[in-house]
């Protein structure tokens, strides 16, 4: 009799958003009009639980009585209906899955089950059989998922064989050039074939054996592309440039070559054996200027983690040392294959290479490069997944991962161009930061210990290093699922937390994260000589074998170096953090590279061959003359060429090049961490794109001025034209972005984004990664500004400048009666290039008039010229232009001079000679052009439109069912016993990422704040836990459930971690003496708000049963996640939480959630209201509640925000009013502090 117990798991109608949209999905882009219903269910097979225990995790965990059906062991369809299931390959990482069984463990406290999930739909309609194979097609991913069974399993439990033996590859040694070439052939190594020639010389001369396999799994991993760079580190052996028709064209790229010639005669002497070679290109300029004394603020070391920098910061009038540090990574190939587990390792495996120098990583940028998403299904090229799948694929793995680990990505941008339908690109760039005195670098030395730290090994990422490395065909959907790394970010998130802690990070020598390679290259690269042991890294499953463990990159792990003496303490504070640390290795005198699994060195390898990165490979260099009469700068599009002034204007904003993609960023939290200057969208109506991402750095107490701004820069059309000329804009536009926020472009440090086709040996493709490196040195050199780092994978930069954030600047319109002005970029019109010497006094005098007051905003010219520039500025706060005759032009108006500055100028501010008149900022919301005048409302949709079927930014309209008066009358209750810094109680769950702010906004507030990490990596934890919860809830005043994506939000509902809990008996009955003996306070935002209204404790004011008559909290109508800054208004003043405001003040608030949406029934809605219970509403600007998405962002009734328990004490609310600090969202207008922090401390006193 089978032990496995089955649920299906249905949302009710009104709550069944997600199938929905599936549904939308498949009639909008299979063309499967006959659908006319579709039901989507979450199956759980689960084993290991008492029919006891299951059913009491039936209603809590598996489901809601509120919001789902539920179907125990059978889910007949309706007559009809076709029913599929799709579930997870073996091996994949299955949130859900996890999450279910860490969330029943903790009800249980008992061992964990095991729990398999599958999505069941059933369509209904005129569908095919060949309908059907469509749909399955198109919803069901062979790299990473698969058509699920519809029978029960009698098991769940996983039979594993037990791995053979490493083999060794007997005759290896001895065999011919035939016979070598035959097995090269069979094994698909990244390595060439010479590499393989000279691994057989090393082992015959040198070790005098035959290898395992596994050394020679090693070996490719190491010395993949991936991981070497071996296609950058090529010999150039000869360097053409192709004459232009136009020679100073050609001149100038010619004096790009001799200079940099010259520099290596300067750096290596003229004598050097030191190879030409793209990555000579690639660091020269810094080893240049580093040279001269111009990198003063670099920090130099043998641990290469990231991008790393020296500043100053001043925390409350105290100045110290910090290091900044700051990387781009890219995941193409992965995510091209599965885009949702790609994207999100893209940004996984970003954050950790700051993160493994210690840095508290704080703010991200995605740039992205697609094919037109817009293009249907049938047009897919063969062996692709659709364009559509991808990009949207992409943006929901990459939003969820940073989303979940608490990172606040301060700019997304997608770059649409027929160039990326072979070959996607996707970017992640992160930022962050730490005090110098909290990283300690030391060289290991023999009997220092090995620590790997974090997430177990699968197979999961097997060969992704030499996946990344190797050409690619239409078969690659098919048979590379192994190797996408799959991301776990409360994983992530606890090792955040732990490198946080000062007395662990000191402890640290050295340490490296767990990226391309697995154990082989992150442990491998940690010291000259090791043994590691393979039998103690942890497993996910059982039945990996010693290869597998040393090449795995099971993502979220971290290999740490430490003295013995200190491995003892750092595992303790690990486990502390909920974290799993086991000692894998150890330093050795001897330089080599070794290891043994299930007593078996099975890797025996010298550090002097390893090192050796195979054989050089040579190539030569043909660079292609651009054809000046098509600078790209400098054309305007053919689209619009023909169209009169105002069409052109109208059709410019919907091009793809230049449409609104706000529909796409608001996906991604931009406010966590409560270091947000400017949200990615400003103004009153949040619709003008900034153009660089600035934040505050992340001080763990105090204020600070002191933030970094990062900006990118890269169009593809100049780069088609001509990657020399293209990679030099691009360090001009990301230059001029730092400029318009008010940041100093010429203090900036850069990092660039190589990204090229398949070089093979032809010399005309090695043109372009050549063409592009010497733009960038050109740039490099002339302006003096450093690039310390890059990736090997756009021919672009990235820009990171310290900055205050009292001084930033925004691209919104902010006044009628300003002038609106262009200041041309200086350019050599003979080079086609930046005019290098006039451009620092360009940026010199931006800032300036920024500094006298005189420019009120500043955008930059990029796809779409002025035109796009000016309207987008004008969009945020609705003000309209009316455009000087100088406009009147289309090469004026629309060719994309990147790099040029728009700027509005302050009414009687002096008109710069430089500058040059684009009409003047008016009231009246439209752009008047030649005569013609265009509604910005009409303009907006243009622009906005474009991706609406894609990326949506519309919902229908809520009714206000209900009219919800102010609530004046203040709660007269107080505590039983006073409290001068009254302490609060905040527990931190897998998956909370929201404690920080809510820390230091109690502290702030004069509040003791204390913090307890749930463990639950055993029962004893979950024990440990509950025993440490109890205790600390009885001596706090306040219990404060912080926001977060507590367990990933699953199993399909936010919360469930914490209100499983508080279930607890013991931990229930010390709420409920808190409550009803003690007179304390709760607090819930965002997931926080979600336990407490599963708990019952809103609005009832007290732990209940589950109820389908309850209110409850669900998924966003627009279906997606939203973050943005919302008008709130304080409905009712009832609740202690709202003592220092006033009934009817309106706040702006960051949210950022995906279940946001208050559904209540017409009689829980009455009742909340006679009570006065419901504290806070969505609303526009004037303070009037609304239904529009517009300024309610998840759909909910009536635009409730916030709801308390009847006496007020216990307050529910989605806006994340922690968020708050000095000079935070100064782009979007409205007070931002509710003062809620320091009402709760006051009714303590």
């Amino acid at each position: 009799m089978s032990d496995v117990i089955r649920v299906f798991v249905e949302k009710k109608p009104g709550f069944d958003v997600e199938a929905q949209h599936i549904k939308a999905d498949l009639i909008g882009n299979l063309g499967l009009s006959s659908i006319t219903d579709l039901k989507l269910l979450n199956r759980y097979d689960v084993s290991g639980l008492s029919r006891e225990e299951f059913d009491r995790a039936r209603t809590t965990i598996f489901s809601e009585p509120n919001v789902d059906n539920v179907y125990d062991e059978v889910y007949e369809a309706p007559e009809g209906y076709k029913v599929f299931a799709m579930e997870y390959l073996p091996g994949q990482y299955d949130q859900r899955a996890d999450s279910a069984a860490q969330c029943v463990q903790l009800l249980t406290q008992g061992e964990r089950p095991e729990v398999l999930t599958a999505k069941v739909v059933a369509v209904a309609g005129d569908i095919t059989e060949e309908d059907l194979q469509k749909i399955q097609n198109y919803m069901v991913n062979p790299v990473e998922s698969r058509l699920a069974s519809l029978e029960k399993p009698e098991s769940l439990e996983m039979k594993a064989d037990v791995p053979p033996d490493v083999a060794r590859v007997k005759g290896f040694i001895g065999w011919n050039e035939e016979e070598l070439r035959a097995y090269y052939g069979t094994m698909g190594f990244a390595m060439s074939m010479e590499d393989l020639a000279f691994c057989q010389e090393y082992f015959r001369d040198e070790e005098k054996r035959d290898p395992s396999v596994t050394e020679l799994r090693v070996i490719d991993t190491y010395w993949s592309d991936h991981c070497r760079h071996t296609t950058f580190s090529t010999r150039l052996t000869e360097i053409k440039v192709e004459e232009a028709s136009k020679k100073a064209v050609t001149d100038a790229i010619e004096e790009a070559l001799r200079l940099y010639f010259e520099t290596r005669d300067e750096l290596y002497g003229k004598d050097t054996k030191k190879p030409v070679s793209l990555m000579d290109m690639a660091v020269i300029g810094a080893k240049s200027l580093r040279k001269q004394g111009k990198i003063p603020d670099l920090d130099i070391s043998d641990e290469i983690n990231a991008c790393s920098i020296e500043v100053p910061v001043t925390v409350d009038g105290k100045t110290e040392q910090w290091l900044v540090q700051f990387k781009n990574e890219t995941h193409n190939h992965p995510t091209e294959i599965e885009p949702f587990g790609g994207a999100a390792t893209c940004l996984g495996g970003a954050i950790r290479d700051p993160l493994s120098g210690r840095a508290y990583v704080y703010q991200a940028m995605r740039v992205t490069g697609s094919g037109d998403p817009t293009v249907p299904f049938e047009k897919t090229l063969k062996g692709k997944l659709p364009s559509r799948k991808i990009t949207t694929g992409a943006a929901h793995g990459y939003s969820s991962y940073g989303n979940q680990i608490g990172l606040a990505t301060g700019q997304v941008t997608e770059l649409y161009d027929a160039g990326y339908v072979a070959k996607r690109m996707e970017i992640g760039a992160v930022i962050g930061a730490s005090p110098k005195s909290n990283v300690v670098r030391a060289v290991p030395e023999a009997g220092d210990v090995i620590v790997l730290l974090g997430g177990s090994t699968g197979r999961d990422g097997i060969g992704g290093a030499t996946g990344s490395s190797k050409a690619h065909t239409e078969k690659s959907v098919e048979v590379c699922g192994a190797e996408v790394q799959k991301g776990n970010p409360p994983t992530e998130r606890k090792i955040q937390r732990l490198f946080r802690n000062p007395e662990v990070s000191r402890l640290i020598k050295r340490c490296n994260d767990f990226g391309a390679g697995g154990v082989c290259v992150a442990i491998g690269e940690l010291a000259e000589g090791l043994v590691v042991n393979l039998d103690k890294v942890p497993k996910k499953y059982e039945g990996l074998d010693g290869t597998e463990l040393a090449i795995s990159e099971s993502q979220e792990r971290m290999a740490v170096v430490l003295d013995k003496k200190d491995v003892e303490a750092f595992c303790k504070a690990s486990a502390e953090e909920n974290l799993n640390a086991q000692v894998v290795a150890v330093v050795t005198e001897e330089p080599r590279l070794q290891m043994e699994w299930r007593g078996d060195r099975i890797v025996d390898i010298a550090r002097s061959f390893l090192d050796t990165n195979g054989v050089t490979q040579n190539a030569k260099v043909l660079i292609e003359a651009p054809d000046a009469d098509k600078n790209y700068r400098e054309l305007v599009p053919e689209v619009l060429a023909r169209e009169n002034l105002a069409e052109a204007f109208k059709k410019n904003l919907s091009r793809l090049e230049v449409c609104g993609q706000k529909g796409l960023s608001e996906r991604f939290d931009a406010s966590i961490g409560a270091a947000t200057v400017l949200m990615p969208f400003a103004g009153k109506y949040q619709m003008t794109p900034e153009e660089a991402m600035v934040a505050k750095l992340p001080v763990d107490h105090g204020e600070t001025d002191d933030a970094t701004a990062m900006s990118y820069g890269y169009i593809p059309g100049i780069s088609r034209f001509s990657p020399f000329h293209g990679a030099a804009y691009a360090v001009v536009e990301s230059l001029s972005k730092l400029a318009a926020v008010g940041a100093d472009p010429m203090t900036s440090r850069l990092t660039f984004q190589e990204y090229f086709e398949r070089l093979h040996d032809v010399p005309s493709r090695w043109g372009k990664p050549a063409a592009a490196l010497l733009g960038a040195l050109t740039a490099q050199l002339k302006l003096g500004l450093p690039s310390i780092g890059g990736k090997d994978s756009m021919s672009g930069s990235f820009a990171v400048s310290m900055t205050k954030a009292s001084r930033t600047i925004t691209a919104a319109l902010q006044k009628a009666g300003s002038k609106l002005v262009v200041f041309p970029l200086p350019e050599n019109k003979e080079t086609l290039l930046p005019d290098w010497e006039k451009l620092p006094g360009y940026y010199e005098e931006i800032l300036s008039l920024m500094e006298k007051g005189d420019i009120l905003s500043a955008s930059v010219v990029k796809e779409g010229g002025v035109a796009a520039a000016a309207a987008k500025m004008a969009f945020g706060n609705r003000l309209g232009i009316s455009m000087d005759r100088n406009m009147e032009d289309h090469k004026e108006l629309f060719a994309p001079v990147s790099g040029t500055i728009v700027a509005e100028l302050r009414a009687g501010a002096a008109f710069p000679a430089s500058a040059k008149a684009v009409g003047d900022v008016i009231e009246e919301p439209a752009v008047i052009l030649a005569g013609n005048r265009m509604e910005l409302s009409e303009l907006e949709e243009s622009w906005n439109g474009k991706l609406e079927s894609i990326f949506p930014n519309k919902a229908p309209e809520v009714p206000l069912t209900h009219n919800v008066p102010l609530w004046n009358e203040r709660s007269g209750k107080s505590p039983a016993i006073k409290a001068a810094k009254p302490r609060v109680f905040i527990p931190v769950f897998p998956g909370t990422n929201c404690e920080y702010d809510t820390c230091r906004a109690f502290e702030k507030a004069g509040a003791d704040p204390h913090v307890l990490v749930v463990k639950n990596l055993s029962s004893a934890g979950i024990e440990e836990t509950i025993d440490r919860m109890e205790k600390m809830i009885r001596e706090s005043q306040i219990i404060m459930l912080p926001g977060g994506f507590s367990g990933g939000d699953e199993p399909d509902g936010s919360g469930k971690f914490i209100a499983t809990t508080f279930r607890n008996p013991r931990v229930a009955q010390a709420v409920t003496e808190l409550l009803e003996q003690r007179g304390g306070l709760m607090l819930g935002i965002c997931n926080g708000f979600q336990a407490l209204i599963k708990l019952g404790l809103v609005p009832y004011g007290k732990i209940t049963e589950p109820s389908e008559a309850a209110p409850t909290l669900t998924f966003n109508t627009l279906g997606r996640h939203v973050s943005r800054m919302v008008y709130t208004r304080v409905t009712s003043v009832k609740s202690p939480w709202f003592s220092s405001v006033n009934a009817g003040d309106v706040f702006a608030i960051p949210v950022s959630h995906g279940e946001g949406r208050f559904v209540a029934s017409p009689g829980v809605m009455e009742e909340l209201i006679q009570n006065g219970q419901i504290a806070t509403q969505y609303v526009d600007p004037e303070g009037n509640p609304s239904g529009d998405i517009l300024w309610n962002p998840n759909g909910s009734v009536c635009a409730v925000e916030g709801i308390t328990s009847p006496d007020g004490r216990i307050l529910g609310k989605m806006g994340h009013s922690e968020r708050k600090g000095s000079h935070l969202y100064g782009n979007v207008p409205g007070e931002k502090d509710q003062k809620i922090f320091e009402s709760g401390v006051a009714y303590f006193k």
